[in-house]
């Protein structure tokens, strides 16, 4: 496990590293998850070994530290992962991001040299996305009545598989990412990824429907690609198309 100082208070974001070949390979997870659990096996698939890989915990998330002044929007967020990648000498390296993570992959490409490929896996691309998102179904609480009285009954309603990770999230900041998540960036997220020039890939399981302007995204140089029998947790129900992605086999 390797960590580094993200704030003016000693707060470190910790990552599990495989050693390799460069460019690493940085994964990133989505709200109330965790890096490993969910790429783990997919960075282990032979088309994929031997390359460096860090399986990055954001800020009050997993096995990084979840400081109470952190305001956990996604350019704070972004901030801590390039401090990380700063500190473990990491520059140009791809972002294979799931979700929320990849909404925070998108604002870490928007700044120079620090990524050289996206592979975003049901990324968030627009402010506001509707009540049926996790991310906005936790930012219709107050805070407080999150942290004090919802988060029990939210983990109890997601289901085994991410209350197992979502468990070890601090409830304060869960909240306070879901309500940046869904406040978007500054350029929001998908203008962000139009205009990048680097290559782009983008999963989107095919249970999930139809992604919202599939064809301006592509217009943008954007690869779409809709997996078969897959919904949200890509990684999951289709490892191979996952790995192929990741691999550029596609």
């Amino acid at each position: 496990m390797q960590q580094a100082v993200f704030d003016g208070e000693g707060s470190r974001i910790r990552w599990t590293e495989v050693s390799g070949a460069g460019p690493a390979r940085v994964y990133l997870h989505g709200l109330g998850s965790m890096s490993a659990p969910y790429h783990a096996h997919i960075a282990a698939r032979p088309e994929l070994a031997g390359r460096r890989s860090l399986f990055m915990d954001l800020p009050g998330h997993g096995l990084s530290d979840r400081p109470r002044h952190f305001g956990y929007t996604l350019e704070e967020h972004a901030d801590a992962v390039a401090a990380a990648l700063d500190a473990a000498g990491v520059g140009g390296a791809e972002l294979i991001a799931h979700s929320m993570g990849g909404a925070v992959a998108i604002v870490l490409a928007h700044r120079p040299e620090l990524v050289s490929r996206l592979v975003l896996s049901e990324a968030n691309l627009d402010a506001f996305p509707p009540l049926a998102a996790g991310s906005s179904a936790i930012a219709t609480y107050e805070e407080n009545e999150f942290v004090e009285e919802a988060y029990p009954r939210v983990l109890a309603a997601v289901g085994p598989l991410w209350a197992a990770t979502m468990r070890l999230a601090d409830p304060r900041a869960l909240h306070r990412s879901a309500v940046g998540l869904r406040r978007g960036s500054d350029p929001v997220m998908r203008t962000i990824l139009e205009s990048l020039d680097i290559d782009r890939v983008y999963l989107q399981g095919e249970e999930s429907g139809e992604l919202e302007d599939r064809e301006r995204l592509e217009a943008a140089g954007v690869r779409v690609l809709t997996v078969p029998g897959a919904g949200h947790n890509i990684m999951f129900d289709h490892p191979d198309a996952f790995a192929a992605a990741v691999a550029a086999n596609i």
